[in-house]
Protein backbone atom coordinates (compact mmCIF):
# COMPACT_ATOMS: atom_id res chain seq x y z
CA UNK A 1 0.00 0.00 0.00
CA UNK A 2 1.53 3.53 -1.13
CA UNK A 3 1.22 6.77 0.91
CA UNK A 4 -1.88 7.91 -1.16
CA UNK A 5 -3.42 4.55 -0.60
CA UNK A 6 -2.92 5.75 3.42
CA UNK A 7 -4.73 9.00 2.92
CA UNK A 8 -7.46 7.73 0.80
CA UNK A 9 -7.88 4.88 3.75
CA UNK A 10 -8.03 7.48 6.46
CA UNK A 11 -10.53 9.44 4.78
CA UNK A 12 -12.12 6.77 3.75
CA UNK A 13 -13.00 5.44 7.52
CA UNK A 14 -13.22 8.59 9.10
CA UNK A 15 -16.18 9.51 6.42
CA UNK A 16 -17.76 6.15 7.78
CA UNK A 17 -17.75 6.39 11.09
CA UNK A 18 -18.83 10.54 10.96
CA UNK A 19 -22.28 8.80 8.89
CA UNK A 20 -22.52 5.91 11.26
CA UNK A 21 -26.77 6.45 12.39
CA UNK A 22 -28.99 8.39 14.26
CA UNK A 23 -31.83 6.37 14.01
CA UNK A 24 -33.70 5.28 17.57
CA UNK A 25 -32.87 2.30 19.29
CA UNK A 26 -33.83 -0.63 18.68
CA UNK A 27 -33.18 -4.55 19.53
CA UNK A 28 -32.16 -5.92 23.22
CA UNK A 29 -28.48 -6.13 22.63
CA UNK A 30 -28.38 -2.46 22.27
CA UNK A 31 -26.80 -0.80 25.53
CA UNK A 32 -28.56 2.71 26.68
CA UNK A 33 -26.15 4.62 24.64
CA UNK A 34 -25.92 2.43 21.64
CA UNK A 35 -27.66 3.76 18.66
CA UNK A 36 -29.31 1.36 16.00
CA UNK A 37 -27.78 1.84 12.81
CA UNK A 38 -23.94 2.28 11.62
CA UNK A 39 -21.68 1.15 9.66
CA UNK A 40 -18.84 -0.85 11.09
CA UNK A 41 -15.10 -0.20 9.31
CA UNK A 42 -12.75 -3.59 9.59
CA UNK A 43 -9.25 -3.74 8.51
CA UNK A 44 -8.54 -7.22 7.32
CA UNK A 45 -4.66 -7.85 6.48
CA UNK A 46 -5.25 -10.44 2.99
CA UNK A 47 -8.46 -10.13 0.36
CA UNK A 48 -10.60 -12.99 0.14
CA UNK A 49 -10.20 -14.95 -2.70
CA UNK A 50 -13.44 -17.57 -2.88
CA UNK A 51 -17.06 -17.64 -1.33
CA UNK A 52 -17.28 -21.21 -2.25
CA UNK A 53 -18.09 -22.78 1.28
CA UNK A 54 -15.85 -25.39 1.13
CA UNK A 55 -13.12 -23.70 -0.16
CA UNK A 56 -14.02 -21.13 2.80
CA UNK A 57 -10.81 -21.77 5.31
CA UNK A 58 -8.94 -19.30 4.65
CA UNK A 59 -9.40 -16.65 7.00
CA UNK A 60 -9.95 -13.73 5.02
CA UNK A 61 -12.52 -16.21 2.90
CA UNK A 62 -14.17 -17.17 6.52
CA UNK A 63 -14.75 -13.75 7.46
CA UNK A 64 -17.21 -13.12 4.70
CA UNK A 65 -18.91 -16.33 4.30
CA UNK A 66 -19.61 -16.18 8.11
CA UNK A 67 -21.57 -13.23 7.55
CA UNK A 68 -23.79 -13.71 4.82
CA UNK A 69 -24.55 -17.65 5.22
CA UNK A 70 -25.99 -19.83 7.93
CA UNK A 71 -25.63 -23.30 8.72
CA UNK A 72 -27.71 -25.96 9.84
CA UNK A 73 -26.35 -26.10 12.96
CA UNK A 74 -24.66 -23.66 15.33
CA UNK A 75 -21.66 -24.53 17.11
CA UNK A 76 -21.69 -22.52 20.36
CA UNK A 77 -17.98 -20.68 20.61
CA UNK A 78 -18.21 -20.65 24.23
CA UNK A 79 -19.40 -24.11 25.12
CA UNK A 80 -18.60 -25.85 21.71
CA UNK A 81 -22.06 -27.32 21.84
CA UNK A 82 -23.84 -27.61 18.72
CA UNK A 83 -27.12 -26.02 18.46
CA UNK A 84 -30.11 -26.10 16.06
CA UNK A 85 -29.97 -23.14 13.33
CA UNK A 86 -31.85 -23.70 10.11
CA UNK A 87 -32.16 -27.38 11.46
CA UNK A 88 -35.08 -26.68 13.63
CA UNK A 89 -33.88 -29.04 16.27
CA UNK A 90 -30.91 -31.13 16.40
CA UNK A 91 -30.64 -34.57 13.73
CA UNK A 92 -31.78 -37.76 14.06
CA UNK A 93 -28.68 -40.12 13.86
CA UNK A 94 -29.05 -43.81 13.20
CA UNK A 95 -26.67 -45.98 15.22
CA UNK A 96 -23.73 -46.50 12.65
CA UNK A 97 -23.84 -42.66 12.29
CA UNK A 98 -24.44 -43.76 8.30
CA UNK A 99 -27.75 -42.04 8.38
CA UNK A 100 -29.01 -37.95 9.14
CA UNK A 101 -32.46 -36.71 9.10
CA UNK A 102 -32.56 -33.05 9.77
CA UNK A 103 -36.08 -30.92 9.89
CA UNK A 104 -35.53 -27.59 8.19
CA UNK A 105 -37.06 -24.53 10.10
CA UNK A 106 -39.69 -22.69 8.17
CA UNK A 107 -39.51 -19.33 6.66
CA UNK A 108 -36.00 -18.97 5.96
CA UNK A 109 -35.08 -17.03 3.05
CA UNK A 110 -32.14 -16.16 0.74
CA UNK A 111 -31.59 -12.56 0.17
CA UNK A 112 -32.64 -13.26 -3.35
CA UNK A 113 -36.26 -14.15 -2.45
CA UNK A 114 -35.52 -17.87 -2.36
CA UNK A 115 -36.65 -20.36 -0.34
CA UNK A 116 -34.52 -22.14 2.22
CA UNK A 117 -36.39 -25.63 2.47
CA UNK A 118 -35.50 -29.21 1.94
CA UNK A 119 -34.54 -29.82 -1.93
CA UNK A 120 -32.36 -26.82 -1.30
CA UNK A 121 -30.18 -28.07 1.80
CA UNK A 122 -30.07 -31.44 -0.08
CA UNK A 123 -28.49 -29.70 -3.30
CA UNK A 124 -25.82 -27.72 -0.90
CA UNK A 125 -24.34 -31.53 0.37
CA UNK A 126 -24.80 -32.95 -2.67
CA UNK A 127 -22.48 -30.73 -4.25
CA UNK A 128 -19.99 -29.93 -0.69
CA UNK A 129 -20.07 -33.69 0.09
CA UNK A 130 -18.60 -34.63 -3.79
CA UNK A 131 -17.52 -31.84 -5.45
CA UNK A 132 -17.89 -31.11 -9.25
CA UNK A 133 -14.67 -31.20 -10.91
CA UNK A 134 -15.71 -30.32 -14.06
CA UNK A 135 -16.53 -27.22 -12.44
CA UNK A 136 -13.27 -27.12 -10.16
CA UNK A 137 -15.73 -27.19 -7.24
CA UNK A 138 -13.83 -29.31 -4.36
CA UNK A 139 -15.14 -31.26 -1.82
CA UNK A 140 -16.00 -29.89 1.64
CA UNK A 141 -12.28 -31.19 3.64
CA UNK A 142 -15.22 -31.09 6.81
CA UNK A 143 -17.39 -33.76 5.33
CA UNK A 144 -16.31 -37.56 5.06
CA UNK A 145 -18.04 -40.56 3.20
CA UNK A 146 -21.02 -38.88 1.95
CA UNK A 147 -22.86 -40.28 -0.29
CA UNK A 148 -25.86 -38.98 -1.23
CA UNK A 149 -29.26 -36.94 0.05
CA UNK A 150 -33.21 -37.66 0.54
CA UNK A 151 -35.87 -35.25 0.38
CA UNK A 152 -38.18 -36.57 2.57
CA UNK A 153 -40.74 -33.33 2.40
CA UNK A 154 -40.43 -29.85 1.83
CA UNK A 155 -39.19 -29.76 5.54
CA UNK A 156 -37.19 -32.70 5.95
CA UNK A 157 -34.11 -34.11 4.30
CA UNK A 158 -32.09 -37.02 4.88
CA UNK A 159 -28.65 -37.70 4.52
CA UNK A 160 -26.36 -41.09 3.69
CA UNK A 161 -22.99 -42.10 4.32
CA UNK A 162 -21.13 -45.03 2.63
CA UNK A 163 -19.10 -45.82 6.05
CA UNK A 164 -19.81 -43.78 9.65
CA UNK A 165 -19.46 -39.96 9.72
CA UNK A 166 -19.54 -39.24 13.05
CA UNK A 167 -18.30 -35.57 12.13
CA UNK A 168 -20.88 -34.82 9.77
CA UNK A 169 -22.93 -32.97 12.99
CA UNK A 170 -20.55 -30.76 13.54
CA UNK A 171 -19.19 -30.10 10.11
CA UNK A 172 -22.78 -28.65 9.23
CA UNK A 173 -22.02 -25.98 11.76
CA UNK A 174 -18.74 -24.87 10.23
CA UNK A 175 -18.62 -21.74 6.97
CA UNK A 176 -17.34 -24.92 4.92
CA UNK A 177 -21.01 -25.60 4.90
CA UNK A 178 -22.79 -22.35 4.92
CA UNK A 179 -26.19 -23.08 2.80
CA UNK A 180 -26.38 -20.64 -0.28
CA UNK A 181 -29.24 -20.27 -3.19
CA UNK A 182 -29.68 -22.86 -5.95
CA UNK A 183 -28.51 -20.31 -8.52
CA UNK A 184 -25.57 -19.88 -6.48
CA UNK A 185 -25.05 -23.59 -6.17
CA UNK A 186 -24.76 -23.55 -10.29
CA UNK A 187 -21.83 -21.29 -10.80
CA UNK A 188 -18.57 -22.13 -11.44
CA UNK A 189 -15.29 -22.54 -9.64
CA UNK A 190 -14.50 -19.11 -10.72
CA UNK A 191 -17.34 -17.97 -10.54
CA UNK A 192 -17.20 -17.65 -6.81
CA UNK A 193 -14.27 -15.86 -7.30
CA UNK A 194 -13.26 -12.17 -6.90
CA UNK A 195 -15.43 -9.50 -8.65
CA UNK A 196 -18.59 -11.95 -8.11
CA UNK A 197 -19.45 -11.30 -4.59
CA UNK A 198 -22.41 -9.64 -5.42
CA UNK A 199 -23.64 -12.45 -6.81
CA UNK A 200 -23.19 -15.11 -3.90
CA UNK A 201 -26.93 -15.72 -2.33
CA UNK A 202 -26.91 -16.52 0.86
CA UNK A 203 -29.11 -16.50 3.62
CA UNK A 204 -27.29 -15.02 6.80
CA UNK A 205 -27.91 -11.62 8.40
CA UNK A 206 -25.71 -9.36 5.72
CA UNK A 207 -25.73 -9.15 2.06
CA UNK A 208 -22.83 -8.18 0.12
CA UNK A 209 -23.66 -4.68 -1.63
CA UNK A 210 -20.88 -3.26 -3.28
CA UNK A 211 -17.21 -4.87 -4.20
CA UNK A 212 -14.18 -2.85 -5.14
CA UNK A 213 -11.87 -5.43 -6.60
CA UNK A 214 -9.37 -6.75 -3.77
CA UNK A 215 -9.70 -3.76 -1.83
CA UNK A 216 -13.02 -3.17 -0.32
CA UNK A 217 -16.34 -5.51 0.34
CA UNK A 218 -19.70 -3.73 1.58
CA UNK A 219 -22.00 -5.89 3.43
CA UNK A 220 -25.54 -4.68 3.96
CA UNK A 221 -27.58 -5.42 7.19
CA UNK A 222 -30.87 -7.78 5.91
CA UNK A 223 -33.71 -6.08 7.83
CA UNK A 224 -35.86 -9.18 7.54
CA UNK A 225 -33.84 -11.42 8.79
CA UNK A 226 -35.64 -13.42 11.49
CA UNK A 227 -33.79 -17.22 12.04
CA UNK A 228 -30.58 -16.47 14.27
CA UNK A 229 -29.80 -19.68 16.47
CA UNK A 230 -32.29 -19.07 19.36
CA UNK A 231 -29.35 -19.26 21.99
CA UNK A 232 -28.47 -15.66 20.52
CA UNK A 233 -29.30 -12.65 22.93
CA UNK A 234 -30.32 -11.20 19.67
CA UNK A 235 -32.95 -11.95 17.78
CA UNK A 236 -33.95 -10.31 14.26
CA UNK A 237 -32.19 -7.72 12.26
CA UNK A 238 -28.79 -7.09 12.72
CA UNK A 239 -28.63 -3.61 14.74
CA UNK A 240 -26.43 -2.40 12.44
CA UNK A 241 -26.50 -0.72 8.88
CA UNK A 242 -23.40 -2.86 7.85
CA UNK A 243 -19.88 -3.64 7.88
CA UNK A 244 -17.33 -2.08 5.66
CA UNK A 245 -14.24 -4.69 5.00
CA UNK A 246 -11.00 -2.98 3.92
CA UNK A 247 -7.85 -4.85 2.87
CA UNK A 248 -4.91 -3.16 5.18
CA UNK A 249 -2.01 -5.61 4.34
CA UNK A 250 -0.04 -3.11 6.71
CA UNK A 251 0.28 -4.07 10.45
CA UNK A 252 1.37 -0.42 11.25
CA UNK A 253 -2.06 1.06 9.28
CA UNK A 254 -4.07 -1.46 11.10
CA UNK A 255 -2.81 -0.48 14.62
CA UNK A 256 -2.71 2.73 13.67
CA UNK A 257 -6.19 3.41 12.22
CA UNK A 258 -8.19 1.95 15.02
CA UNK A 259 -6.14 3.79 17.91
CA UNK A 260 -6.68 6.92 15.93
CA UNK A 261 -10.46 6.28 15.99
CA UNK A 262 -10.34 6.01 12.08
CA UNK A 263 -11.26 2.51 12.30
CA UNK A 264 -13.59 0.08 14.68
CA UNK A 265 -11.56 -2.93 14.32
CA UNK A 266 -8.76 -4.69 12.91
CA UNK A 267 -7.88 -8.42 12.61
CA UNK A 268 -4.51 -9.69 12.93
CA UNK A 269 -2.96 -7.49 15.94
CA UNK A 270 0.96 -8.69 16.18
CA UNK A 271 1.94 -9.18 19.42
CA UNK A 272 4.13 -6.10 20.24
CA UNK A 273 1.56 -3.82 19.10
CA UNK A 274 -0.96 -5.37 21.99
CA UNK A 275 0.06 -3.01 24.42
CA UNK A 276 -1.44 -0.49 22.27
CA UNK A 277 -4.63 -1.59 23.13
CA UNK A 278 -4.53 -1.29 26.96
CA UNK A 279 -5.27 2.79 26.71
CA UNK A 280 -8.98 3.56 27.50
CA UNK A 281 -11.09 3.26 24.33
CA UNK A 282 -9.91 -0.14 23.02
CA UNK A 283 -10.10 -3.33 23.71
CA UNK A 284 -8.36 -6.78 22.53
CA UNK A 285 -9.42 -10.11 21.81
CA UNK A 286 -7.43 -12.98 21.37
CA UNK A 287 -9.58 -15.49 19.90
CA UNK A 288 -9.12 -19.61 20.90
CA UNK A 289 -8.82 -21.50 16.68
CA UNK A 290 -9.20 -24.87 18.97
CA UNK A 291 -7.79 -27.14 16.06
CA UNK A 292 -4.44 -27.81 14.71
CA UNK A 293 -1.97 -25.63 16.41
CA UNK A 294 0.59 -23.42 14.62
CA UNK A 295 3.02 -25.51 13.41
CA UNK A 296 5.66 -26.96 10.85
CA UNK A 297 4.81 -29.88 8.63
CA UNK A 298 8.25 -31.69 7.26
CA UNK A 299 7.77 -32.89 3.37
CA UNK A 300 8.50 -36.84 4.69
CA UNK A 301 9.41 -37.81 0.71
CA UNK A 302 12.12 -35.14 0.18
CA UNK A 303 15.44 -36.80 -0.15
CA UNK A 304 17.04 -34.86 2.69
CA UNK A 305 14.04 -36.02 5.31
CA UNK A 306 13.58 -39.27 4.38
CA UNK A 307 15.82 -40.37 7.56
CA UNK A 308 13.74 -40.02 10.90
CA UNK A 309 17.15 -38.81 12.45
CA UNK A 310 17.31 -35.49 10.04
CA UNK A 311 13.75 -34.69 10.98
CA UNK A 312 14.92 -35.48 14.95
CA UNK A 313 17.28 -33.53 14.76
CA UNK A 314 15.64 -30.11 13.29
CA UNK A 315 13.35 -30.69 16.13
CA UNK A 316 15.87 -30.85 18.24
CA UNK A 317 17.99 -27.50 16.84
CA UNK A 318 14.38 -25.32 16.83
CA UNK A 319 14.46 -23.29 20.37
CA UNK A 320 10.59 -22.57 20.76
CA UNK A 321 11.00 -21.31 23.93
CA UNK A 322 13.00 -19.01 21.97
CA UNK A 323 10.41 -17.84 19.22
CA UNK A 324 7.73 -17.19 21.56
CA UNK A 325 9.28 -15.64 24.16
CA UNK A 326 10.92 -13.34 21.30
CA UNK A 327 8.26 -13.16 19.03
CA UNK A 328 4.84 -13.46 21.14
CA UNK A 329 2.75 -12.79 23.80
CA UNK A 330 1.04 -14.59 26.65
CA UNK A 331 -1.81 -15.27 24.31
CA UNK A 332 0.29 -17.17 21.76
CA UNK A 333 0.90 -20.77 23.98
CA UNK A 334 3.61 -22.91 23.58
CA UNK A 335 2.55 -25.96 21.89
CA UNK A 336 2.53 -28.88 23.80
CA UNK A 337 1.11 -31.21 21.06
CA UNK A 338 -0.05 -30.67 17.52
CA UNK A 339 -3.50 -29.82 18.44
CA UNK A 340 -4.51 -27.21 20.62
CA UNK A 341 -5.29 -27.97 24.49
CA UNK A 342 -9.13 -27.14 23.75
CA UNK A 343 -9.63 -28.92 20.50
CA UNK A 344 -11.31 -32.29 20.80
CA UNK A 345 -8.97 -34.91 21.30
CA UNK A 346 -5.98 -33.17 22.64
CA UNK A 347 -3.11 -35.08 23.60
CA UNK A 348 0.19 -34.25 25.61
CA UNK A 349 3.16 -34.90 23.09
CA UNK A 350 5.56 -32.63 24.70
CA UNK A 351 8.41 -34.61 25.74
CA UNK A 352 9.03 -35.33 22.09
CA UNK A 353 9.61 -31.52 21.42
CA UNK A 354 12.74 -30.59 23.86
CA UNK A 355 15.14 -28.28 22.28
CA UNK A 356 18.76 -29.99 22.51
CA UNK A 357 21.12 -28.83 19.75
CA UNK A 358 23.77 -31.34 21.00
CA UNK A 359 21.28 -34.11 20.32
CA UNK A 360 21.12 -32.92 17.07
CA UNK A 361 24.48 -32.63 16.17
CA UNK A 362 25.03 -36.14 17.38
CA UNK A 363 22.08 -37.42 14.99
CA UNK A 364 23.27 -35.41 11.85
CA UNK A 365 26.40 -36.77 12.23
CA UNK A 366 25.31 -40.71 12.14
CA UNK A 367 23.27 -39.54 9.01
CA UNK A 368 26.47 -38.83 7.57
CA UNK A 369 26.02 -34.82 6.89
CA UNK A 370 29.56 -33.41 8.62
CA UNK A 371 29.82 -30.07 8.74
CA UNK A 372 31.79 -27.86 5.32
CA UNK A 373 34.39 -25.11 5.95
CA UNK A 374 31.06 -22.67 5.02
CA UNK A 375 29.44 -23.95 8.42
CA UNK A 376 27.22 -25.94 6.48
CA UNK A 377 26.84 -29.83 6.55
CA UNK A 378 26.30 -32.07 3.49
CA UNK A 379 26.93 -35.54 2.12
CA UNK A 380 28.02 -36.87 -0.96
CA UNK A 381 28.43 -33.58 -2.40
CA UNK A 382 24.37 -32.47 -1.28
CA UNK A 383 24.47 -29.48 1.05
CA UNK A 384 22.00 -29.63 3.77
CA UNK A 385 19.37 -26.67 2.89
CA UNK A 386 15.80 -26.52 3.28
CA UNK A 387 13.07 -24.28 2.22
CA UNK A 388 10.62 -23.23 4.49
CA UNK A 389 7.09 -21.82 3.29
CA UNK A 390 6.37 -17.74 4.66
CA UNK A 391 2.68 -18.27 5.81
CA UNK A 392 1.20 -15.56 5.27
CA UNK A 393 -1.90 -15.73 6.99
CA UNK A 394 -0.16 -16.96 9.91
CA UNK A 395 0.83 -14.48 12.62
CA UNK A 396 4.63 -13.02 12.27
CA UNK A 397 4.95 -16.03 10.25
CA UNK A 398 8.90 -14.68 8.21
CA UNK A 399 9.88 -13.86 11.62
CA UNK A 400 9.17 -16.35 13.11
CA UNK A 401 11.19 -18.57 9.77
CA UNK A 402 13.48 -16.03 9.76
CA UNK A 403 14.10 -17.08 13.99
CA UNK A 404 14.64 -20.52 12.71
CA UNK A 405 16.93 -19.97 10.12
CA UNK A 406 19.35 -18.43 12.78
CA UNK A 407 18.72 -21.58 15.23
CA UNK A 408 19.38 -24.63 12.47
CA UNK A 409 22.41 -22.61 11.15
CA UNK A 410 24.28 -22.99 14.79
CA UNK A 411 23.65 -27.17 13.73
CA UNK A 412 24.93 -26.87 10.26
CA UNK A 413 21.21 -26.44 8.70
CA UNK A 414 21.08 -23.77 5.82
CA UNK A 415 17.47 -22.55 6.12
CA UNK A 416 16.05 -20.76 2.79
CA UNK A 417 12.62 -18.82 2.98
CA UNK A 418 10.19 -18.76 0.28
CA UNK A 419 8.19 -15.51 -0.09
CA UNK A 420 5.54 -14.58 -2.46
CA UNK A 421 2.01 -13.30 -2.40
CA UNK A 422 -1.02 -15.61 -1.70
CA UNK A 423 -1.21 -16.58 -4.93
CA UNK A 424 2.99 -18.03 -5.64
CA UNK A 425 2.45 -19.23 -2.06
CA UNK A 426 -0.65 -21.33 -2.65
CA UNK A 427 1.14 -22.47 -6.35
CA UNK A 428 4.42 -23.77 -4.00
CA UNK A 429 2.55 -25.24 -1.52
CA UNK A 430 2.09 -28.74 -3.10
CA UNK A 431 5.45 -28.88 -4.56
CA UNK A 432 8.19 -31.07 -2.34
CA UNK A 433 10.96 -28.81 -4.91
CA UNK A 434 9.83 -25.83 -3.76
CA UNK A 435 8.99 -25.90 -0.17
CA UNK A 436 10.34 -28.94 1.91
CA UNK A 437 8.90 -27.51 5.55
CA UNK A 438 5.74 -25.88 5.73
CA UNK A 439 4.42 -23.47 8.02
CA UNK A 440 0.59 -23.76 8.97
CA UNK A 441 -2.53 -24.37 10.94
CA UNK A 442 -6.26 -25.28 10.88
CA UNK A 443 -9.22 -24.14 13.05
CA UNK A 444 -11.38 -26.54 13.57
CA UNK A 445 -13.45 -27.44 16.95
CA UNK A 446 -13.78 -31.23 15.52
CA UNK A 447 -11.63 -34.54 15.54
CA UNK A 448 -11.84 -34.41 12.06
CA UNK A 449 -9.33 -31.31 11.79
CA UNK A 450 -6.13 -33.52 12.27
CA UNK A 451 -8.13 -35.33 8.98
CA UNK A 452 -8.18 -32.15 7.46
CA UNK A 453 -4.32 -31.11 7.79
CA UNK A 454 -3.03 -34.30 7.18
CA UNK A 455 -5.29 -37.26 5.03
CA UNK A 456 -4.03 -37.45 1.50
CA UNK A 457 -7.05 -36.25 -0.28
CA UNK A 458 -7.48 -33.65 2.24
CA UNK A 459 -4.10 -30.27 2.81
CA UNK A 460 -1.66 -33.21 2.48
CA UNK A 461 0.59 -31.22 4.51
CA UNK A 462 3.46 -34.13 4.72
CA UNK A 463 2.91 -34.53 1.34
CA UNK A 464 2.66 -37.76 2.57
CA UNK A 465 0.70 -38.60 -0.58
CA UNK A 466 1.78 -38.14 -4.13
CA UNK A 467 -0.48 -37.95 -6.88
CA UNK A 468 1.70 -38.38 -9.67
CA UNK A 469 2.55 -42.34 -8.82
CA UNK A 470 -0.44 -42.46 -6.31
CA UNK A 471 1.77 -43.94 -3.94
CA UNK A 472 1.72 -42.70 -0.06
CA UNK A 473 5.02 -42.84 1.81
CA UNK A 474 3.03 -43.67 5.44
CA UNK A 475 -0.34 -45.53 4.62
CA UNK A 476 -0.73 -46.27 8.57
CA UNK A 477 -0.76 -42.55 8.73
CA UNK A 478 -3.26 -42.11 6.28
CA UNK A 479 -5.39 -45.11 8.12
CA UNK A 480 -5.38 -43.59 11.07
CA UNK A 481 -6.74 -40.17 9.44
CA UNK A 482 -9.27 -41.75 7.94
CA UNK A 483 -10.09 -44.28 11.35
CA UNK A 484 -10.73 -40.42 13.35
CA UNK A 485 -13.79 -39.84 10.79
CA UNK A 486 -15.13 -43.16 10.06
CA UNK A 487 -15.65 -44.34 13.69
CA UNK A 488 -18.83 -44.17 15.36
CA UNK A 489 -18.41 -43.30 19.12
CA UNK A 490 -16.80 -40.92 20.81
CA UNK A 491 -13.99 -42.87 22.86
CA UNK A 492 -13.37 -44.35 19.28
CA UNK A 493 -12.84 -41.40 17.83
CA UNK A 494 -10.72 -39.95 21.13
CA UNK A 495 -8.64 -43.19 20.69
CA UNK A 496 -8.06 -43.14 17.14
CA UNK A 497 -6.96 -39.45 17.19
CA UNK A 498 -4.56 -40.28 19.88
CA UNK A 499 -3.19 -43.22 18.01
CA UNK A 500 -2.71 -40.70 14.88
CA UNK A 501 -1.06 -38.07 17.17
CA UNK A 502 1.42 -40.21 18.26
CA UNK A 503 2.01 -41.60 15.10
CA UNK A 504 2.96 -37.85 13.94
CA UNK A 505 5.26 -37.68 17.18
CA UNK A 506 7.09 -40.99 16.59
CA UNK A 507 8.16 -40.26 13.29
CA UNK A 508 8.90 -36.69 13.71
CA UNK A 509 6.67 -35.75 11.21
CA UNK A 510 5.70 -32.34 12.70
CA UNK A 511 7.36 -29.75 15.26
CA UNK A 512 3.81 -27.73 16.94
CA UNK A 513 5.32 -24.55 17.94
CA UNK A 514 2.40 -22.20 19.42
CA UNK A 515 -1.50 -22.19 20.04
CA UNK A 516 -2.52 -19.73 17.48
CA UNK A 517 -5.38 -17.12 18.35
CA UNK A 518 -6.84 -14.93 15.99
CA UNK A 519 -6.22 -11.45 17.69
CA UNK A 520 -8.74 -8.31 16.73
CA UNK A 521 -7.76 -4.83 18.39
CA UNK A 522 -11.14 -2.99 18.25
CA UNK A 523 -12.71 0.73 19.90
CA UNK A 524 -15.09 0.38 22.74
CA UNK A 525 -17.27 2.19 21.04
CA UNK A 526 -18.24 -1.20 18.99
CA UNK A 527 -19.74 -3.58 21.33
CA UNK A 528 -20.56 -6.96 21.73
CA UNK A 529 -18.28 -8.14 19.31
CA UNK A 530 -17.86 -11.93 18.99
CA UNK A 531 -16.27 -14.63 16.83
CA UNK A 532 -17.46 -17.96 16.20
CA UNK A 533 -15.74 -21.31 17.40
CA UNK A 534 -12.61 -21.17 15.56
CA UNK A 535 -12.20 -17.26 15.42
CA UNK A 536 -14.19 -15.31 12.49
CA UNK A 537 -15.53 -12.37 12.67
CA UNK A 538 -19.26 -12.21 13.95
CA UNK A 539 -20.85 -8.90 13.29
CA UNK A 540 -24.32 -10.04 13.58
CA UNK A 541 -25.22 -8.90 17.75
CA UNK A 542 -22.63 -5.88 16.93
CA UNK A 543 -23.63 -2.32 18.18
CA UNK A 544 -22.02 1.00 17.91
CA UNK A 545 -22.24 3.68 20.88
CA UNK A 546 -21.54 7.40 20.33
Amino acid sequence: MNKRFHVLLAALVAATITLTGCATEKGEAASAKSEAGGTVTYLEPQTWKTLYPPAGGFYPNGGVINQITDRLLYQNPETLELEPWIASELPQINSDATEYTFKIRDGVTYSDGSVLDAANVAKNFDLFGKGDKDRTLNKSEAITNYDHSEVIDPHTVKFYFSAPAPGFTQAVSTINSGLVSNATLDRTGNEFGPGNAKEIIGSGPFVVSDEKLETELHLTARKDYNWAPPSRKHQGAPLIDGVKFIVSGEASVRVGSVVAGQAHIARQIDAPDEKQFDKNGLQLLAAPTNGVTNSLSFRIEHPLLRDVRVRQALIAGINRNEIVNTLFSKNYPLATGILAKTALGYTDTSSYYKHDPARAAKLLDEVGFVLGTDGIREKDGQKLKLTFNEALPQPRSKEVVTLIQQQLKKIGVQVEIFSGDQTAQDSARKDINSIQVYHSMVGRADYDVLKSQFFSTNRNALLNYNPETKELVDPKLDELMQLIASVATEAERQAASADAQKQLADNAYVLPLFEEPQVFGYSAKLQNFKTESVGRPSFYEVSLTE
